[in-house]
C-alpha cells in the first residue's frame, strides 16, 4: 500500500470528512441544563457583536452534563473569552446555584488582572440569575451579561469548550462515579489550559496567551460581519 504524506490541521480534516459525509452523526441531545423560566432578573447582552481585546475582559459560563454509572453529574465552567483559558470549574452530582458559584469563586481566585473591568456572560438559566450568584459577582466588581434567546452562537465559546472536553478528554464516556469524574475533569482542564495548542490561538496554549496577550482574537460565529471591538 502506498502512503500519502498529507499535512492537514484538525479543523480542515473535519471539514473534509463533513464534505464527504464521513462523520459519525451526532446523537440528539435530550438533556436540558438551562431553565430560563423563572422570576429572577435577566440581564441584557453586553457583548453582542463585539470582540474582546485582552484577557479578563469577558468570561463566559455554562453547564454541561456528564454521565456516570450512578446517574448524571454536572460540570460548570468559567472560561476567558480572549485566551480560552478555563478560569474556574466545578463538577458534582447536582446543578444547583452552588455548583456555578463554586466555579466562579475559583475563577476569581485565578485572576491575573484583578483591577481590569470584567464582564461575565452566560445564558439566562436560573443558576446564573439567582441573587446568590449575581450578588457575589457584583460584589467582586463584575458586570453581568446574558444571552437574549437560545442561540448557541450567542455563547459559542462555552459550547465549543464543552464539546472539546467531552470528545477529546474522555468526559463523553460513561464514568464510574463522581469522584472519578472529578479526577478526570481536573486532568482534562490542566491539559486543555497548559499543554494543548489551539488553532484559534495561533497554536499557543490558553495559559500562555492569558499571560502574554499576544494573539488576534478568533471568533466562533457563522457571520463575522459587523463586529465591533469591545471597549471596557
Amino acid at each position: 500500500m502506498k502512503l500519502l504524506n498529507i499535512k492537514m490541521g484538525r479543523d480542515k480534516f473535519f471539514r473534509f470528512l463533513r464534505t464527504h459525509n464521513l462523520l459519525i452523526p451526532k446523537t440528539k441531545r435530550y438533556f436540558i441544563t438551562t431553565n430560563s423560566k423563572h422570576h429572577f432578573y435577566k440581564y441584557k447582552n453586553l457583548i453582542k457583536d463585539k470582540i474582546p481585546t485582552r484577557p479578563e475582559q469577558v468570561w463566559v459560563s455554562d453547564i454541561t452534563y456528564i454521565k456516570t454509572e450512578k446517574g448524571y453529574n454536572y460540570l460548570a465552567l468559567v472560561t476567558d473569552a480572549y485566551s480560552k483559558q478555563i478560569m474556574g470549574y466545578k463538577l458534582d452530582n447536582h446543578m444547583r446555584t452552588e455548583l456555578c458559584l463554586d466555579a466562579l469563586k475559583m475563577a476569581i481566585k485565578n485572576r491575573k488582572y484583578p483591577k481590569q473591568k470584567l464582564i461575565h456572560h452566560s445564558d439566562r438559566g436560573i443558576q446564573y440569575c439567582n441573587p446568590k450568584y449575581t450578588e457575589y459577582a457584583i460584589q467582586n466588581k463584575i458586570d453581568l451579561s446574558m444571552t437574549q434567546q437560545y442561540d448557541p452562537y450567542e455563547n459559542a465559546i462555552a459550547e465549543r469548550i464543552n464539546r472539546t472536553l467531552k470528545y477529546e478528554y474522555g468526559l463523553k464516556q460513561t464514568i464510574k462515579n463522581t469522584k472519578l469524574a472529578q479526577k478526570i475533569t481536573k486532568k482534562a482542564v490542566y491539559i486543555y489550559n497548559n499543554l494543548r495548542p489551539h488553532l484559534s490561538l495561533d497554536l499557543k496554549t490558553p495559559t500562555y496567551v492569558h499571560l502574554n496577550k499576544n494573539v488576534d482574537y478568533k471568533i466562533y460565529r457563522k457571520n463575522n460581519q459587523n463586529l465591533e471591538i469591545l471597549t471596557i
